[in-house]
């Protein structure tokens, strides 16, 4: 079976299923039990598309052998110095899929969503925990780097890779 990953809605159902499963599996992990409903729900009415459609983002979907199993975004921040630069965010593929080859075709699309963006180096901050993704962006280049936000119960960590051309 073969990854295609594609640009779509924030707010298609299977993008937002995709993005209650990524929110069930990070604050379940966090609070050390399973989020509810209710609390899915609560979390995604907090989760707004935060400039995730062009000209300043993008949100895409990735499908394995046609099936939606992992979604991503990527915004560009606003940075006083350094080359312009976009931010990871909301990357989760489904535990059934991972392992595939998901992970690496969603940075793929989303780095080159980034540059046509604009964006010359892309970060990201995430939680010590969530060791997969860890993993997947050590794997595909990306390297810890200072804080660029402030840190907090959702950002312990940070990573960045520069994009070429």
């Amino acid at each position: 079976m073969n990854w295609s990953v594609r640009p779509e809605s924030f707010a298609t159902p299977e993008a937002t299923r995709l993005r209650r499963a990524y929110y069930a599996e990070v604050a379940g992990r966090y609070w050390h039990r399973p989020a509810t409903e209710a609390e899915i729900d609560a979390g995604l009415a907090e989760d707004p598309p935060d400039g995730l459609v062009p000209p300043t983002g993008e949100f895409v979907v990735g499908r394995y052998g046609g099936e939606a199993a992992a979604c991503g975004g990527v915004r560009l921040l606003a940075w006083r110095t350094g080359p312009p630069a976009a931010e990871l965010t909301r990357v989760y593929v489904t535990p059934a899929a991972r392992g595939t080859g998901g992970g690496g075709a969603l940075l793929a699309a989303l780095e080159a969503a980034a540059r046509g963006l604009g964006a010359r180096r892309i970060v990201l901050d995430t939680r010590l925990d969530l060791v997969e993704a860890r993993g997947l962006y050590g794997k595909h280049g990306y390297g810890e780097i200072p804080a660029y936000g402030e840190p907090g119960p959702y950002s312990e960590i940070w990573y960045g890779k520069r994009l070429t051309d």
